[in-house]
């Protein structure tokens, strides 16, 4: 299994090899997304919401994705781990999207970083590409900016996602994820910009896709959006082992003789 690097994504486009990116957060899924040959881990900021309870990923701190990437990248072997610049750690200004990003690349060992925003963001994105930062780019729906955009909303406007996607491919970024855009957008998008375009609720013209991976694992059950499949119920099989485990706690036929000590 060859590692997978930035131009390796670059490569698999041209090649018409289609990308898998899945979320993870800590050193057993990590491990069991590198064996899958996932190709992507995204430590993404999504941790706030399926992992810490937050409503939506603003809390997110710096601290916490240094924490969580440190684990991932331990787990890893194959798949590019790429991790979120949260919220407020780019936006202030150039110097400080400089110095989080350099921290967590330098504290993790991650092999690169996703920052949300289109053109507003390609001058922050050439910036860290000068100084040797991979960067993916993210536009469409932007989950840091959903206060401004009124809601998780699919966006729809197709001349400003062209521009966004064109900017952010021109100012060094090495992929684009796409979310919650209709599929014939992300397919434009996809056959305009030289880039891999990973796609999440944006269709199948995409050059690959991304989910979370709680979503998809049926571990996060306060909702899930309408372009998830869910590929196993993990929730249920806990709660049901959980609750045989409590229930021979109670009644005495847990630990049995083949786990005690003689």
């Amino acid at each position: 299994m060859a590692t997978v690097t930035t131009t390796s994504l670059v490569a698999m486009k041209r090649k018409g090899e289609k990308i898998t990116m899945i979320t993870g957060y800590d050193y057993p899924f990590a491990r069991i997304l590198d064996q899958a040959e996932i190709d992507i881990i995204l430590v993404g900021d999504s941790v706030g919401v399926v992992v810490a309870g937050y409503k939506d990923t603003l809390p997110v701190t710096v601290e916490e994705m240094i924490y969580h990437g440190r684990a991932v990248v331990r787990g890893c072997e194959r798949a590019l781990v790429i991790i979120d610049l949260p919220f407020m750690s780019y936006q202030v200004s150039i110097a400080d999207a400089k110095l989080q990003a350099g921290r967590i690349m330098k504290e993790t060992g991650a092999g690169a970083v996703k920052l949300e925003g289109g053109e507003c963001m390609a001058e922050t994105i050439r910036a860290l590409v000068e100084i040797g930062i991979p960067v993916c780019g993210h536009i469409g729906l932007t989950p840091q900016a959903v206060n401004q955009l009124g809601g998780f909303k699919v966006q729809r406007e197709t001349e400003r996602l062209l521009k966004d996607a064109e900017a952010v491919a021109a100012a060094g970024a090495f992929a684009l994820v796409i979310e919650c855009v209709p599929a014939e957008i992300s397919a434009e998008i996809t056959r305009q910009v030289e880039i891999p375009t990973i796609g999440i609720g944006a269709g199948a013209g995409c050059d690959g896709q991304v989910l979370v991976l709680h979503d998809m694992l049926g571990l996060f059950d306060r909702f899930r959006p309408s372009f998830v499949k869910q590929y196993a119920d993990l929730g249920r099989e806990a709660s049901r082992a959980l609750t045989d485990f409590s229930r021979e706690v109670k009644n005495g036929t847990f630990p049995g003789p083949e786990h005690s000590f003689k």
